[in-house]
């Protein structure tokens, strides 16, 4: 056998995990995902693992946590919206009746009322929080299962126990029974030399560990995608204070007390048109940035569309019992890809669809295993900078 690659330990992942630079931070997660994926690719020759695909979901999230191009494609969208710039024509025409006739454009009003800063910040925030938490329990649990139990010449079943001992029994969010039998089915995988039988193993650990992970990041993705939910009057009080400098406080006071009287404003109506489409467009670009996968070969998978790639032939037929049994229970349509595509990605079920069927047609796929950053890149990633150039 030949050597192993670089081992990342669980010190790595720690000192990674202290790193206070969110940007850095998940940079560096991208890297020792990539390099956790190696370490188990040598020894399973080169199927991919759930660190593989952690890789290119943890460079996606970077784009949110970096905030790149957010604002540009919220602007963009906002002002070649025909709803918003109805819904802003509509409000310029209720401002002008009560005394406010200095208008900019109707896209521009729009872009004023919608707090894109906080909103931003909010996703970036969410994000990252879910990167961390995940590479935390789950990179740290594939670093202590390589310095445990990578090198066996064979199978020793009471090692691997012991090691599964360590993980809380019970079901995710808060058990991590689902490690417990991934790891599992990962060390038989590593003994096994019939393809197809290794393949199943590789397919249902990757799986068991993408229940865990989707279960426990619930929290961070509804929040991530809920940051335009933002109250009506946190929307009107800045819109409000800007077109009426003078009376913005009486304005808004008077809005709200038609409002407890039932018996909205003309204005109030105005406003409520306007936060409805600035919602949907704010919520509709997060999802989009959030929902696409870009892999190393430049393909763009759009995560509402369903996936166009076939399963590999050791994956068409499944066999394995286990494996078997668990698409049955998440995957609605478990012998193709037809209805993998997700309307809401904070739609749990419906996004575990997608992943399952997403491990299962790319586990051969070997440009997975390309690196994440070039060589110089991560010189400066290990330097503690952030690397110039495309990330």
């Amino acid at each position: 056998m030949n050597n192993p690659p670089p081992i990342p330990t669980s010190d790595d992942v720690q000192r990674i995990i202290n790193i206070a630079d969110p940007v850095i931070r998940n940079l560096q997660i991208t890297q020792c995902y990539h390099e956790l994926s190696a370490v188990l690719a040598w020894r399973t020759r080169m199927v991919a693992n759930w660190c593989t695909f952690a890789t290119w979901a943890s460079k996606q999230a970077g784009q949110t946590i970096r905030k790149e191009d957010l604002r540009r494609l919220l602007e963009s969208r906002l002002k070649s919206s025909l709803s918003t710039q109805q819904a802003a024509e509509s409000f310029a025409v209720t401002a002008s009746l009560q005394g406010q006739n200095q208008f900019e454009s109707p896209g521009q009003v729009a872009l004023r009322a919608v707090n894109f800063t906080t909103a931003i910040e909010r996703a970036s925030q969410a994000i990252s929080r879910g990167n961390k938490k995940v590479f935390e329990e789950i990179g740290g649990e594939f670093a202590r299962f390589y310095a445990t139990c990578l090198l066996d010449p064979t199978p020793d079943d009471e090692k691997i126990a012991r090691f599964c001992e360590e993980l809380r029994p019970g079901e995710p969010p808060q058990g991590q029974g689902s490690l417990r039998q991934a790891f599992t089915h990962y060390y038989q995988a590593l003994f096994e030399k019939d393809v197809k039988t290794r393949a199943e193993l590789i397919l249902l650990a990757n799986i068991e560990i993408g229940l865990h992970e989707q279960t426990r990041l619930q929290p961070e993705i509804a929040e991530s995608l809920d940051v335009g939910l933002i109250t009506f009057f946190q929307f009107a009080r800045p819109l409000i204070a800007g077109i009426f400098p003078m009376s913005g406080w009486f304005a808004l006071a008077h809005l709200y007390v038609r409002r407890l009287l039932g018996r909205p404003t003309a204005l109030d109506l105005a406003i409520q048109a306007l936060l409805a489409t600035a919602r949907s467009h704010l919520r509709q670009t997060i999802t989009e940035i959030m929902m696409t996968i870009s892999l190393p070969s430049g393909v763009q998978l759009r995560l509402s569309k369903d996936l166009a790639a076939g399963f590999p032939d050791s994956l068409k037929d499944i066999t394995n019992s286990e494996l078997r049994k668990l698409l049955q229970t998440h995957d609605p349509t478990p012998n193709s890809s037809t209805g993998s595509g997700v309307l809401d990605w904070a739609d749990l079920p419906d996004r575990l669809h997608f992943i399952i069927d997403l491990f299962r047609c790319y586990q051969e796929n070997q440009d997975l295993f390309s690196a994440p950053f070039m060589p110089e890149q991560v010189r400066a990633l290990r330097a503690g900078k952030i690397p110039t150039g495309r990330l």
